[in-house]
């Protein structure tokens, strides 16, 4: 009778088997054409469960259209799933903090409900997944407030080459050659891409639609209006200077009528209240006395 039962458990389960291995023998279209497509289909078909985990948080932490814009702003393109493994790194470390820290408070006598520790274990992931995404786009905004201080100062020297009778991509090649900064690397960059194929005025194109920043934009739409044209491109690029320096000075004077502002509240709260306080504490003091 036992002996019975444990054949018909043991049947059971080794049909049970094969309707699972039925099931998921079940080949789809890319599984089928895989042994006969390139070795450069192999890696995306078995993918790695590493890449898979990496794909997974990228999508939950709300895709990689924004991260690849302000990495290639920075200059490294292609880079998204090195970020997001970045980016997870950096939630595992937050993970660890958070069990540290309730490590330690249990170690000290602290009673910790699970709720709390859950609690404090995703902020600190979260915390410091969205910290690694704040770190870069700190990066690129640094990053483009170079970029303008050093524009004034580049298209300067492309007028003094375009006045001297230099093109375009010479003009370019020579102030990429002589200058240091991040407009002189995007310059480097934009010439490469001229050297490919790629028209002069495109170029420069997809360098002001790499970054965010207004003036550059401007610049560009200058020299491209100036070549179509036939516009002289020297004035131009003198008057793209002058308005650059102009929308600088602008910005720096809102900025210290911001900090004016900003500095009434010391001396308000603290420096005003303080010297009231020495000017009438003696007349206080010595009305105290005489009434006593």
């Amino acid at each position: 009778m036992t002996a019975g039962a444990g054949l018909g458990l043991v049947a059971a389960a080794g049909c049970w088997n094969l309707l699972r291995s039925a099931r998921r023998r079940r080949l789809r279209l890319a599984d089928r054409i895989a042994p006969y497509v390139s070795e450069h289909y192999a890696p995306r078909v078995a993918e790695p469960a590493w890449s898979q985990a990496v794909r997974e948080g990228a999508r939950r932490l709300g895709g990689s259209i924004s991260v690849r814009r302000r990495l290639a702003a920075l200059g490294d393109e292609g880079a998204v799933e090195q970020f997001r493994v970045e980016q997870l790194t950096w939630a595992g470390a937050g993970l660890l903090l958070a069990l540290l820290l309730c490590g330690l408070a249990a170690a000290r006598g602290a009673q910790l409900s699970p709720g709390v520790v859950l609690l404090l274990a995703a902020v600190c992931t979260a915390g410091s997944a969205l910290a690694r995404d704040r770190r870069l786009s700190a990066q690129v905004s640094r990053r483009e407030e170079r970029m303008l201080a050093e524009l004034p100062a580049v298209a300067e020297m492309l007028a003094l080459s375009v006045g001297a009778g230099e093109g375009v991509t010479g003009a370019l090649e020579r102030v990429s050659r002589i200058a240091r900064g991040d407009l002189a690397g995007e310059l480097r960059r934009t010439l490469a891409d001229a050297r490919a194929g790629t028209p002069v005025v495109d170029a420069l194109t997809q360098m002001a639609a790499r970054s965010s920043v207004p003036a550059l934009s401007r610049f560009v739409d200058g020299i491209a209006v100036a070549v179509e044209r036939g516009t002289p491109l020297a004035d131009v690029l003198r008057a793209q200077a002058g308005d650059v320096r102009e929308e600088r000075r602008r910005a720096l004077l809102a900025i210290g009528g911001r900090k004016e502002i900003a500095m009434l509240f010391p001396v308000v709260f603290l420096v005003l209240p303080v010297t009231v306080v020495f000017a009438l504490y003696p007349g206080f003091a010595n009305l105290s006395l005489a009434v006593a």
